[in-house]
């Protein structure tokens, strides 16, 4: 069983409103990240609100996920990580994260990470274009203990990442998507008022 963790409870400091709430194509960025999500092969969504929840959560409920609270999204993306550990299934082989921001993920990323994790048995699967690491990460049961002792001060799940280098999997995406995250207003309309985020080929 695959758990994937969208980190949705950041403020959107880089921008005048929260980013997760703009509108894309007739529903908000945060709708748009979490059905995808849906569409791919994980079986259990768990997305962590911190940051106007109560919006969000509105947004969020017609769609099958599980919704779990960070009351500490002010403190970082950490405890977010954390929160949404908690929630995972006692079931789960992998977690995988994935900051809500990457919103031009698509779910056949999100498939080869999970599929080359099933062949492989890597405890780390990271997607990646180029040689360059993105997201989602996955990260193997056996390390649980590990990313429920994450903390800002060593930079959250980089420190997990960097205590296991040698055993990480990349797996080639395919597509930039999941290399980019949307954390200003000229990001935003780059890739959504430009066209992007309807054809899915990621920066132009």
């Amino acid at each position: 069983m695959i758990s994937l963790i969208i980190l949705a409870a950041g403020k959107s400091t880089r921008m005048r409103e929260n980013k997760l709430l703009l509108n894309v194509n007739g529903e908000t960025l945060i709708e748009r990240v979490v059905r995808t999500a849906r569409t791919s092969i994980v079986d259990e969504v768990i997305v962590v609100l911190g940051y106007e929840a109560r919006k969000l959560k509105e947004r969020l409920a017609g769609i099958d996920c599980k919704l779990t609270i960070n009351e500490n999204y002010e403190k970082g993306q950490s405890a977010s990580v954390k929160a949404g550990l908690a929630a995972v299934s006692s079931h789960a082989d992998a977690l995988m994260a994935l900051p809500a921001d990457v919103a031009l993920i698509d779910s056949q990323s999100i498939n080869k990470v999970v599929e080359e994790y099933r062949r492989s048995k890597s405890r780390i699967v990271i997607a990646s274009h180029h040689g360059e690491s993105g997201h989602p990460i996955l990260i193997d049961r056996a390390l649980f203990p590990e990313v429920s002792g994450v903390n800002e001060e060593t930079f959250g799940l980089k420190a997990v990442i960097n205590r296991h280098r040698a055993e990480i999997n990349y797996v080639e995406a395919g597509t930039e998507n999941v290399l980019i995250d949307i954390d200003t207003e000229e990001e935003f309309s780059k890739y959504f008022r430009g066209g992007a985020a309807s054809t899915g080929t990621g920066r132009t």
